[in-house]
C-alpha cells in the first residue's frame, strides 16, 4: 500500500512476453525451467507444471499437514451478507486479510493447523459460511458498504454463532470478539460509485493514470486517457507481493498534478494481472488496455431481486 499512495502517477507498458513466475521455495521465486509463456488475461501466474509442483507442498492445497506453526481462524467481512471463514499462519498477523481486501475482520480462534482446518470446515457445514468470494462480488460490495457499526454487528453475530457450535476442536483456543476495520487503511471513501475495470495486458499495452487508492490487489486509478471504448466484456483475472513495487518503479511518470487534476474514467486494476510481465515506461498519454463496465457481484444482484420481490442465494 505504501508503494502506491494516493496521488501517485503511473505510466507503464508491458514489454516482451508474459512469463511463468516459476516456483516459490525458501522465501524466493525459482525461475520456471520451461520458460512458459502465459496468457495476459489468465488468472494464473504459473504454468500448469510449476503450479502442480507448488501445490505439492502447500497449506492451501492440504499437502502440508505437518506444518508445526500455530494458525489463526478468522471471519472476514467484504460487504452486507458477504462473510467468509479462513485460516492463516499466526505469524503473518492480519497480512492475509489485507491481501484479500477484507473490509473488516475478527479472529475466531488460534491453534494447530489441523484444528484450524476442522473449525473452518465446521463453519462451512453447520453455518454455510463460505471460504471464498469471487472478485466481482467483493468489488460490487465496496460501493454499498453500511456504517462501521453495522459491519461489526454482522461479524459479532457470526462470531457468537460459531462459538456455540458443537464439535469445536479442543486444541483450538477461542479468541474473544474484536472487530478490526480497514476503511482508513484502504481509503474506501475515495472509491466512487461508478468504476470501470481494466482488462489484461498484451505486449505493448499501456496504463496511464493516477492512483486513488488500493484494496488488496485492486488498484483504483483515474485514467489519463482511454484508448479503447468502455464496454461490457468477459471478466479476466495473477501473486500480488512485489507487483506494486514493480509498477511504482518501472513505469512511473510524475507530472505534478494534484489528486483531482486528471480528467477521465475511474477504473480498477487487478495488480496480480501484471505478474510475469517486464514493465517499462509508457510512451503514450492514454491507457490502451481494454476498459469495460464493471461486472455486478452476487450482493448487487441479490439487492435487485429483493427490490422486485424475488430472492437468490449469495453462496
Amino acid at each position: 500500500m505504501s508503494l502506491l499512495p494516493a496521488g501517485k502517477r503511473l505510466a507503464f507498458a508491458a514489454q516482451g512476453e508474459r512469463l511463468c513466475l516459476g516456483v516459490w521455495r525458501a522465501g524466493r521465486w525459482i525461475v520456471c525451467p520451461y520458460g512458459a509463456v502465459l496468457d495476459g488475461a489468465s488468472a494464473k501466474d504459473q504454468c500448469a507444471r510449476c503450479a502442480q509442483l507448488d501445490r505439492s507442498r502447500s497449506v492451501a492445497a492440504d499437502t502440508m499437514a505437518d506444518d508445526p506453526r500455530p494458525y489463526g481462524v478468522y471471519l472476514a467481512y467484504f460487504g452486507p451478507g458477504l462473510l467468509k471463514v479462513g485460516i492463516t499462519a499466526a505469524e503473518r498477523g492480519p497480512a492475509r486479510l489485507v491481501e484479500q481486501g477484507a473490509v473488516a475482520y475478527a479472529w475466531l480462534g488460534r491453534g494447530p493447523l489441523m484444528a484450524a482446518r476442522r473449525a473452518e470446515a465446521l463453519l462451512g457445514s453447520a453455518l454455510s459460511v463460505p471460504d471464498r468470494f469471487a472478485k466481482a462480488a467483493k468489488r460490487a460490495a465496496r460501493g454499498v458498504l453500511p456504517p462501521v457499526s453495522e459491519r461489526a454487528a454482522e461479524l459479532a453475530q457470526l462470531h457468537r454463532a460459531a462459538r456455540q457450535l458443537a464439535g469445536w476442536p479442543e486444541t483450538l483456543e477461542p479468541v474473544e470478539f474484536a472487530c478490526a476495520d480497514h476503511t482508513e487503511l484502504f481509503g474506501l471513501d475515495r472509491i466512487p460509485g461508478e468504476v470501470a475495470e481494466l482488462g489484461g495486458m498484451t505486449p505493448g499495452a499501456e496504463i496511464v493514470g493516477e492512483v486513488l487508492t488500493g484494496v488488496g490487489a485492486d488498484v483504483y486509478l483515474r485514467l489519463a486517457g482511454v484508448g479503447a471504448e468502455v464496454g461490457v466484456g468477459v471478466g479476466v483475472g495473477v501473486k500480488a507481493g512485489a507487483v506494486a513495487g514493480a509498477v511504482s518503479g518501472a513505469g512511473e511518470r510524475e507530472r505534478g498534478a494534484g489528486a483531482g487534476g486528471v480528467a477521465g474514467a475511474v477504473a480498477v486494476m487487478d495488480a496480480r494481472l501484471l505478474s510475469g510481465w517486464v514493465l517499462g515506461p509508457a510512451v503514450g498519454e492514454a491507457t490502451t488496455v481494454p476498459v469495460r463496465a464493471a461486472a455486478r457481484g452476487a450482493g448487487e444482484r441479490e439487492r435487485e431481486r429483493e427490490g422486485m420481490g424475488g430472492q437468490e442465494g449469495l453462496f
